[in-house]
């Protein structure tokens, strides 16, 4: 039952994503949540966003914000990084995922989604059927409601990272053989 807020794939970091073994996977298009993802709540793009989102577009990728913020939040990121977006989102719901990728020109196959919340961005990735990385938090401190949803969150995990653990010693015993 926890499977469905399961992502497809961690990393410690937006940043530190393979990129380019993606693109050469298929990937063309990436979906990103902005707060503690990108940047810590309400920060503005820094330099290590705007150079991330540089080398994206070099290498051929379409990319969008997509944000439960309002307008001028959202806005405000998105001209840092030259990239566009979609403001009040209404994540988990699929309509923004899925008007993403009709912005983008890419469909669920070839289209990626990062961000940090099983709840909101995992979930509502795996819901319109396109592959989600999920990454940890950039900054602790974060709003009264996002502490309560990251302890349920812990407890999603716990089983996730065992069901891994469990895959993963299961691959093992067969290579031995």
């Amino acid at each position: 039952m926890l499977e469905i807020f399961y992502p497809d794939n961690e990393a410690e970091s937006a940043y530190g994503i393979d990129y380019n073994g993606l693109y050469a996977q298929g990937y063309r298009g990436i979906i990103f949540d902005i707060d503690n993802t990108l940047a810590p709540h309400g920060a503005p793009a820094d330099e290590r966003a705007a150079a991330l989102f540089q080398r994206l577009h070099e290498r051929g990728f379409q990319t969008i914000l997509l944000s439960n913020n309002k307008e001028p939040r959202v806005k405000m990121f998105g001209d840092g990084v030259k990239s566009q977006y979609i403001f009040k989102a209404g994540k988990p719901g699929t309509e923004g995922y899925r008007k993403a990728m009709e912005t983008m020109g890419t469909h669920a196959g070839n289209t990626m989604f990062v961000g940090d919340q099983l709840f909101t961005d995992i979930w509502g990735a795996k819901r319109a059927g396109i592959a989600a990385w999920l990454v940890k938090p950039i900054h602790p401190k974060e709003e009264i409601q996002i502490v309560l949803k990251r302890r349920l969150e812990s407890i999603v995990l716990y089983f996730y990272h065992k069901k891994m653990k469990r895959l993963d010693n299961k691959s093992v015993k067969k290579c031995r053989r």
